[in-house]
Protein backbone atom coordinates (compact mmCIF):
# COMPACT_ATOMS: atom_id res chain seq x y z
CA UNK A 1 0.00 0.00 0.00
CA UNK A 2 0.96 3.97 -1.05
CA UNK A 3 1.64 6.05 1.93
CA UNK A 4 -0.15 9.15 2.95
CA UNK A 5 2.97 11.28 1.66
CA UNK A 6 3.32 9.32 -1.49
CA UNK A 7 0.09 10.21 -2.38
CA UNK A 8 0.59 14.43 -0.87
CA UNK A 9 4.22 14.15 -3.52
CA UNK A 10 1.78 13.22 -6.04
CA UNK A 11 -0.74 15.54 -5.79
CA UNK A 12 1.77 18.14 -5.16
CA UNK A 13 3.43 16.81 -8.69
CA UNK A 14 0.35 17.05 -10.40
CA UNK A 15 -0.14 20.76 -9.26
CA UNK A 16 3.16 21.89 -10.53
CA UNK A 17 2.07 21.11 -14.07
CA UNK A 18 0.79 23.60 -16.58
CA UNK A 19 -3.21 24.18 -15.86
CA UNK A 20 -5.64 23.65 -18.64
CA UNK A 21 -7.92 26.31 -17.83
CA UNK A 22 -7.82 29.96 -18.42
CA UNK A 23 -7.07 32.55 -15.20
CA UNK A 24 -9.25 35.25 -14.65
CA UNK A 25 -6.31 37.92 -15.94
CA UNK A 26 -5.99 36.69 -18.91
CA UNK A 27 -10.07 36.59 -19.64
CA UNK A 28 -10.13 39.97 -18.53
CA UNK A 29 -7.51 40.97 -21.09
CA UNK A 30 -9.30 39.07 -24.34
CA UNK A 31 -12.55 40.15 -23.23
CA UNK A 32 -10.53 44.13 -23.23
CA UNK A 33 -8.94 43.45 -26.23
CA UNK A 34 -12.10 42.18 -28.11
CA UNK A 35 -14.04 45.53 -26.81
CA UNK A 36 -11.41 47.95 -28.00
CA UNK A 37 -11.75 45.97 -31.28
CA UNK A 38 -15.38 47.01 -31.36
CA UNK A 39 -14.59 50.44 -30.44
CA UNK A 40 -11.90 50.73 -33.26
CA UNK A 41 -14.55 50.02 -36.39
CA UNK A 42 -16.87 51.93 -34.40
CA UNK A 43 -14.54 54.77 -34.56
CA UNK A 44 -12.93 54.22 -38.41
CA UNK A 45 -17.02 53.71 -39.53
CA UNK A 46 -17.81 57.02 -37.79
CA UNK A 47 -14.59 58.76 -39.39
CA UNK A 48 -15.01 57.44 -42.81
CA UNK A 49 -15.76 59.48 -45.95
CA UNK A 50 -19.29 61.63 -45.95
CA UNK A 51 -22.12 60.79 -47.86
CA UNK A 52 -22.29 61.71 -51.12
CA UNK A 53 -24.37 63.52 -53.43
CA UNK A 54 -26.08 60.70 -54.87
CA UNK A 55 -26.36 58.73 -51.58
CA UNK A 56 -28.33 62.27 -49.53
CA UNK A 57 -30.30 61.90 -52.85
CA UNK A 58 -31.10 58.35 -52.56
CA UNK A 59 -32.17 58.96 -48.70
CA UNK A 60 -34.60 61.75 -49.72
CA UNK A 61 -36.35 59.60 -52.54
CA UNK A 62 -36.55 57.15 -50.22
CA UNK A 63 -38.54 58.77 -47.29
CA UNK A 64 -40.62 60.71 -50.11
CA UNK A 65 -42.00 57.18 -51.16
CA UNK A 66 -42.55 56.04 -47.62
CA UNK A 67 -44.92 59.16 -46.80
CA UNK A 68 -46.11 59.38 -50.71
CA UNK A 69 -47.19 55.57 -50.13
CA UNK A 70 -48.93 56.32 -46.74
CA UNK A 71 -50.65 59.30 -47.98
CA UNK A 72 -52.52 57.53 -51.29
CA UNK A 73 -53.02 54.39 -49.05
CA UNK A 74 -55.06 56.50 -46.79
CA UNK A 75 -56.45 58.60 -49.94
CA UNK A 76 -57.77 54.92 -51.20
CA UNK A 77 -59.27 54.00 -48.12
CA UNK A 78 -61.08 57.72 -47.22
CA UNK A 79 -62.00 57.12 -51.18
CA UNK A 80 -63.85 54.09 -50.92
CA UNK A 81 -65.55 55.45 -47.58
CA UNK A 82 -67.06 58.64 -49.22
CA UNK A 83 -68.14 56.72 -51.88
CA UNK A 84 -70.19 54.08 -50.00
CA UNK A 85 -71.31 57.49 -47.45
CA UNK A 86 -72.32 59.29 -51.05
CA UNK A 87 -74.51 56.75 -52.93
CA UNK A 88 -77.70 57.06 -50.09
CA UNK A 89 -77.19 60.27 -49.79
CA UNK A 90 -76.25 61.98 -53.34
CA UNK A 91 -76.01 59.21 -56.40
CA UNK A 92 -79.39 57.67 -55.49
CA UNK A 93 -81.23 60.70 -55.12
CA UNK A 94 -79.76 62.28 -58.47
CA UNK A 95 -80.37 59.36 -60.36
CA UNK A 96 -84.04 59.42 -58.80
CA UNK A 97 -84.55 62.87 -60.15
CA UNK A 98 -82.80 61.98 -63.40
CA UNK A 99 -85.80 59.47 -63.76
CA UNK A 100 -88.55 61.04 -62.47
CA UNK A 101 -87.76 63.49 -65.46
CA UNK A 102 -88.95 67.05 -64.63
CA UNK A 103 -90.23 70.08 -66.44
CA UNK A 104 -87.27 72.35 -66.19
CA UNK A 105 -90.06 75.34 -66.50
CA UNK A 106 -91.33 75.78 -63.40
CA UNK A 107 -95.29 75.71 -63.59
CA UNK A 108 -97.97 77.30 -60.93
CA UNK A 109 -98.96 75.66 -57.79
CA UNK A 110 -101.50 75.77 -55.29
CA UNK A 111 -101.23 74.75 -51.44
CA UNK A 112 -105.01 73.59 -50.37
CA UNK A 113 -103.92 71.58 -47.78
CA UNK A 114 -101.19 71.65 -44.48
CA UNK A 115 -100.78 69.32 -41.63
CA UNK A 116 -98.40 69.09 -38.96
CA UNK A 117 -98.64 65.49 -37.45
CA UNK A 118 -96.52 64.24 -34.72
CA UNK A 119 -95.84 60.02 -34.72
CA UNK A 120 -95.03 57.25 -36.77
CA UNK A 121 -98.82 56.12 -36.95
CA UNK A 122 -99.32 59.86 -38.31
CA UNK A 123 -96.57 60.39 -40.77
CA UNK A 124 -96.85 57.71 -43.39
CA UNK A 125 -95.49 60.08 -45.66
CA UNK A 126 -93.94 63.53 -45.31
CA UNK A 127 -93.10 66.62 -47.37
CA UNK A 128 -90.22 67.40 -45.66
CA UNK A 129 -88.11 65.03 -43.39
CA UNK A 130 -84.75 66.25 -41.85
CA UNK A 131 -82.99 63.18 -41.96
CA UNK A 132 -83.13 60.28 -44.75
CA UNK A 133 -82.22 57.65 -42.97
CA UNK A 134 -84.16 58.06 -39.46
CA UNK A 135 -88.24 57.22 -38.92
CA UNK A 136 -90.22 60.23 -39.47
CA UNK A 137 -91.53 61.58 -35.88
CA UNK A 138 -92.49 65.19 -36.68
CA UNK A 139 -93.44 65.79 -40.47
CA UNK A 140 -95.18 67.99 -42.52
CA UNK A 141 -97.63 67.46 -45.20
CA UNK A 142 -98.44 69.65 -48.08
CA UNK A 143 -101.14 69.12 -50.85
CA UNK A 144 -101.30 71.17 -54.15
CA UNK A 145 -102.84 71.80 -57.05
CA UNK A 146 -100.72 72.31 -60.13
CA UNK A 147 -101.63 73.18 -63.52
CA UNK A 148 -99.51 73.27 -66.42
CA UNK A 149 -99.15 76.84 -66.59
CA UNK A 150 -95.68 78.42 -66.71
CA UNK A 151 -95.80 80.52 -63.68
CA UNK A 152 -93.58 83.28 -65.36
CA UNK A 153 -96.88 83.91 -67.68
CA UNK A 154 -99.22 83.70 -64.52
CA UNK A 155 -97.07 86.29 -63.06
CA UNK A 156 -97.75 88.29 -65.93
CA UNK A 157 -101.12 87.66 -66.00
CA UNK A 158 -102.58 86.71 -63.00
CA UNK A 159 -106.31 84.79 -63.18
CA UNK A 160 -108.81 83.79 -60.73
CA UNK A 161 -108.45 80.51 -58.97
CA UNK A 162 -111.72 79.37 -59.37
CA UNK A 163 -111.71 79.77 -63.07
CA UNK A 164 -108.40 77.57 -63.60
CA UNK A 165 -108.72 73.50 -64.53
CA UNK A 166 -106.27 72.35 -62.50
CA UNK A 167 -104.34 69.79 -64.23
CA UNK A 168 -103.69 67.67 -60.88
CA UNK A 169 -105.38 68.19 -57.35
CA UNK A 170 -104.90 67.67 -54.21
CA UNK A 171 -101.25 66.03 -54.97
CA UNK A 172 -98.30 65.82 -52.54
CA UNK A 173 -95.81 68.39 -52.72
CA UNK A 174 -92.35 67.38 -51.34
CA UNK A 175 -89.30 69.53 -50.99
CA UNK A 176 -87.56 67.32 -53.43
CA UNK A 177 -87.49 64.08 -55.04
CA UNK A 178 -86.79 62.12 -51.86
CA UNK A 179 -89.15 64.42 -49.33
CA UNK A 180 -86.15 64.53 -47.48
CA UNK A 181 -82.60 66.25 -46.74
CA UNK A 182 -80.15 67.40 -44.14
CA UNK A 183 -79.45 70.86 -42.75
CA UNK A 184 -78.35 73.89 -43.92
CA UNK A 185 -79.88 72.53 -47.41
CA UNK A 186 -83.27 71.40 -46.17
CA UNK A 187 -84.74 73.09 -43.09
CA UNK A 188 -88.27 71.82 -42.69
CA UNK A 189 -89.28 74.55 -40.77
CA UNK A 190 -88.30 77.01 -43.09
CA UNK A 191 -90.34 74.72 -46.16
CA UNK A 192 -93.27 74.96 -43.86
CA UNK A 193 -93.21 78.86 -43.30
CA UNK A 194 -92.50 79.24 -46.87
CA UNK A 195 -95.55 76.90 -48.36
CA UNK A 196 -97.39 76.31 -45.31
CA UNK A 197 -99.78 77.75 -43.01
CA UNK A 198 -100.82 81.55 -44.18
CA UNK A 199 -99.94 80.92 -47.15
CA UNK A 200 -101.99 78.44 -48.44
CA UNK A 201 -103.97 79.15 -51.02
CA UNK A 202 -100.88 81.71 -52.84
CA UNK A 203 -99.84 80.45 -56.47
CA UNK A 204 -96.13 79.80 -56.37
CA UNK A 205 -93.99 77.93 -58.68
CA UNK A 206 -93.11 74.47 -58.41
CA UNK A 207 -91.82 71.55 -60.94
CA UNK A 208 -94.17 68.29 -61.42
CA UNK A 209 -92.47 65.09 -62.86
CA UNK A 210 -93.25 64.03 -66.89
CA UNK A 211 -92.19 60.31 -65.77
CA UNK A 212 -94.54 60.94 -62.66
CA UNK A 213 -97.49 63.44 -62.85
CA UNK A 214 -98.72 63.22 -59.10
CA UNK A 215 -94.79 64.12 -57.85
CA UNK A 216 -94.49 67.73 -57.68
CA UNK A 217 -91.06 69.41 -55.94
CA UNK A 218 -90.56 72.56 -54.65
CA UNK A 219 -86.95 72.78 -55.86
CA UNK A 220 -85.29 71.50 -59.46
CA UNK A 221 -81.97 72.32 -61.19
CA UNK A 222 -80.85 69.61 -63.83
CA UNK A 223 -76.93 71.40 -63.91
CA UNK A 224 -76.69 70.71 -60.32
CA UNK A 225 -78.10 67.36 -59.94
CA UNK A 226 -75.87 66.32 -62.67
CA UNK A 227 -72.84 68.56 -61.55
CA UNK A 228 -73.32 66.79 -58.02
CA UNK A 229 -74.05 63.27 -59.96
CA UNK A 230 -71.40 63.67 -61.91
CA UNK A 231 -68.87 64.67 -58.95
CA UNK A 232 -69.81 61.94 -56.92
CA UNK A 233 -68.56 59.71 -59.11
CA UNK A 234 -65.42 60.91 -60.34
CA UNK A 235 -63.46 62.33 -57.48
CA UNK A 236 -63.60 59.25 -55.48
CA UNK A 237 -63.30 56.70 -57.94
CA UNK A 238 -60.21 58.73 -59.84
CA UNK A 239 -58.67 59.13 -56.30
CA UNK A 240 -58.68 55.61 -55.78
CA UNK A 241 -57.78 54.48 -58.75
CA UNK A 242 -54.94 56.79 -59.47
CA UNK A 243 -53.64 55.85 -55.68
CA UNK A 244 -53.92 52.10 -55.92
CA UNK A 245 -52.23 51.96 -59.64
CA UNK A 246 -49.29 54.50 -58.06
CA UNK A 247 -48.67 51.99 -55.22
CA UNK A 248 -49.55 48.53 -57.43
CA UNK A 249 -46.30 50.05 -59.62
CA UNK A 250 -44.31 50.64 -56.54
CA UNK A 251 -44.78 47.63 -54.68
CA UNK A 252 -46.40 45.11 -56.72
CA UNK A 253 -43.27 42.53 -58.74
CA UNK A 254 -45.75 41.79 -61.64
CA UNK A 255 -46.65 45.16 -62.06
CA UNK A 256 -42.63 46.15 -62.37
CA UNK A 257 -41.70 43.58 -64.50
CA UNK A 258 -44.90 44.27 -67.22
CA UNK A 259 -44.19 47.74 -67.28
CA UNK A 260 -39.99 47.56 -67.81
CA UNK A 261 -40.29 44.36 -70.30
CA UNK A 262 -37.76 44.68 -72.94
CA UNK A 263 -39.24 44.32 -76.37
CA UNK A 264 -36.21 42.54 -77.37
CA UNK A 265 -37.64 39.32 -75.97
CA UNK A 266 -39.98 39.29 -78.51
CA UNK A 267 -37.94 40.08 -81.19
CA UNK A 268 -35.41 37.29 -80.16
CA UNK A 269 -38.07 34.72 -80.62
CA UNK A 270 -38.19 34.97 -84.62
CA UNK A 271 -35.21 34.25 -86.70
CA UNK A 272 -33.78 37.28 -88.40
CA UNK A 273 -33.97 37.66 -92.15
CA UNK A 274 -30.54 36.63 -92.67
CA UNK A 275 -30.91 33.80 -91.24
Amino acid sequence: MRSINDIRGSSSTLSGAPSLTMSKPSLNNSKASLTHSRQSITDSNREGRPPTREELIAEFLDKAKFYTSLCLGTTAILSVFAFLFLIPFVVDPAISTIVADYDPIPVTCVVTDHVYAEGMRNCTWSSCREGCTTAAIRCHQLLVNYTKIAFHEWHKHPRELDSIEWDVMDTKFLVNTEGCGYPPRVNCSEFAKQYGYSHVGEPFPCYYSRAYPEIVVARYSWDDNLKHLILSLIIPNVLFAVSIGVLSYWYCPCCDKACHKSPRVYAEKYPTKEK
